[in-house]
């Protein structure tokens, strides 16, 4: 049996998400009986393009300034340090938090997330989705490369305007595990240069898949249009700052996934599981990284985006996930709003001291298996325990890629409280 963690949570309401904003045509009404209304509707249409002009001068320029080791990204002349996260969970409650910028991995939702993250005050990485060479994507083929320059330059061009954004992001872990393949730097250089020449008011990023092989030294020497360099990191995020200057690294970098340590940074236990932290434990991995890896490197470092804003399935239901699919906050989270503004929240969410098996991590069919639970809450504030039982198909995704959820086996709680239950 694999006795993989307890979530207590603290709910919070997130906020409806507002609609996106299509454009509406009004040639159509010309026609017919509104004919003589023609004075009428060009003033409408003067109206609209006068918005869409203020709209357009309204766009932050955005700009790092400064050299190695004193970089600073200006957002409309004024310092702007990202406290960010991504994922799709409640931005509302990001805002609420004090974060005040989102990732986004691909542009099939790109126009409604700005309009919802203008609303709120937050700001946008926008990522754009390359081809990633462990997908078998061939950098070398022509035809392919076009399409996805054809892509992004089409992209570009919808949203360079948007006031939410504030920079593009260039693929994610698309390259090979030692950053060898030259054809990936160049390209990716080209588009840079492609994305700059459509919008010069926007920095470029790449981001890569930790800092392994020549990644550091390769992107450096072949990228010198991006502005920006995206690392994700988990059991090795608190000492990304300083082996990024170790490996020579100069461009400014922002952390750009880090959470607890995945599966491949870990090794199994006696039954071939993988056991996962509580909620509580994962609070230190989110803590350190951002101390020693954000914080402790000004100059160097622009901010950060916490992984994962939301659930999602990879490896357990819970294993990244910041928020629960009602929305429930854990325990990271209330971490995270205290590194951005200072202060926790005024509600924190409950703490688990232990949750462990009273007993060996194996059982004949059949036999009863007894869990033991210390919890507590910061206010002292009265607590619900629910128990769930979920099945581990041992069929893992690779690179964060989609993952079926395991069957609930609810039958096998005999009994259970606010200390335990028996399985």
């Amino acid at each position: 049996m694999q006795l993989d963690s307890l979530w207590v949570t603290r709910s919070l309401a997130a906020g409806p998400i507002p609609p996106s904003h299509g454009s509406r045509n009004f040639w159509p009404f010309i026609d017919g009986f509104l004919m003589n209304r023609l004075p009428l509707i060009l003033l409408l249409l003067i109206g609209t393009w006068g918005s869409l002009q203020t709209a357009v001068a309204e766009s932050p320029q955005i700009l790092i300034e400064g050299s190695a080791g004193k970089w600073t990204l200006m957002r409309d002349g004024h310092p702007y340090f990202i406290r960010g996260v991504g994922g799709d969970g409640s931005w509302k409650l990001l805002s609420e938090l004090g974060g005040n910028s989102v990732r986004t991995w691909g542009h099939d939702q790109l126009g409604e997330q700005l309009d919802q993250a203008h609303q709120l005050g937050l700001t946008v990485t926008a990522g754009i989705w390359l081809g990633q060479v462990r997908q078998g994507f061939d950098w070398s083929d022509a035809a392919s490369l076009i399409r996805q320059r054809e892509t992004i330059r089409q992209v570009v061009l919808k949203y360079k305007n948007h006031p939410a954004l504030l920079m593009w992001s260039l693929g994610n872990e698309m390259e090979d595990p030692e950053g060898r393949n030259g054809a990936v730097w160049s390209e990716i250089n080209n588009l840079a240069r492609m994305v700059k020449s459509l919008d010069p008011r926007h920095p470029t990023m790449t981001v890569i898949a930790e800092l392994g092989g020549d990644k550091v030294q390769n992107l450096h020497a072949l990228c010198p249009e991006i502005d920006i360099l995206g690392i994700n990191s988990y059991a090795g995020a608190s000492s990304v700052g300083e082996r990024y200057q170790k490996l020579g690294g100069t461009k400014p970098y922002l952390l750009t996934e880090f959470g607890p340590p995945g599966i491949w940074e870990i090794t199994a236990n006696d039954i071939a599981a993988f056991p996962e932290l509580s909620s509580t434990a994962k609070v230190a991995a989110y803590r350190l990284a951002y101390q020693r890896s954000v914080v402790d490197q000004p100059g160097s470092c622009l901010g950060s985006y916490a992984f994962m804003w939301g659930q999602k399935q990879e490896v357990t239901a819970t294993w990244f996930s910041l928020l629960l699919p009602d929305g429930s906050r854990l325990g990271a989270v209330d971490a995270l709003s205290e590194m951005w503004t200072g202060k926790p929240p005024g509600n924190r969410c409950p703490e688990i001291a232990s949750l462990i098996l009273a007993g060996p991590n194996t059982g004949k069919p059949g036999e009863v298996l007894r869990v033991s639970l210390k919890v507590s809450d910061p206010e002292r504030d009265p607590l619900k325990i629910t128990w769930e039982v979920v099945s581990d198909e041992e069929r893992y995704g690779t690179g964060g890629d989609a993952e079926e959820a395991g069957a609930a086996v609810q039958a096998a709680i005999q009994s259970s409280d606010s200390t335990g239950a028996a399985i």
